[in-house]
């Protein structure tokens, strides 16, 4: 059983589905800080810069310098984008596009 078997399994359809109703950054902040600690979000937030700089050919060393995440995260991180469902990429491809990404990501 894959990983999307068993998210279905515990009801992750409908949050996903929840998340897909949020219209603007405001509600996603609510969702967001209802649904998670700010460890969590934080966690999540940095895995996703991860990903962005890893996707620019960033060394580990400055990612770890720019992002406070450990080795280990930043090879999870990695192992996803190289082994993944491309969502990730798929993401960081749409902001690219729209040009949604921060400065300070640039």
């Amino acid at each position: 059983m894959g990983l999307k078997d068993k998210l279905k399994e515990c009801g992750s359809d409908m949050l996903f589905e929840a998340v897909l109703t949020l219209e603007n950054m405001e509600e996603c902040y609510a969702f967001f800080e209802d649904l998670c600690t700010a460890t969590e979000l934080t966690a999540m937030a940095q895995r996703f810069h991860v990903a962005y700089l890893l996707k620019k050919d960033v060394i580990y060393n400055e990612i770890a310098a720019k992002t406070g995440a450990s080795t280990a995260t930043i090879s999870r991180v990695n192992k996803s984008l190289i082994y993944g469902e491309d969502g990730y990429k798929t993401a960081i491809s749409r902001l690219i596009e729209q040009s949604k990404l921060p400065d300070d990501w640039k």
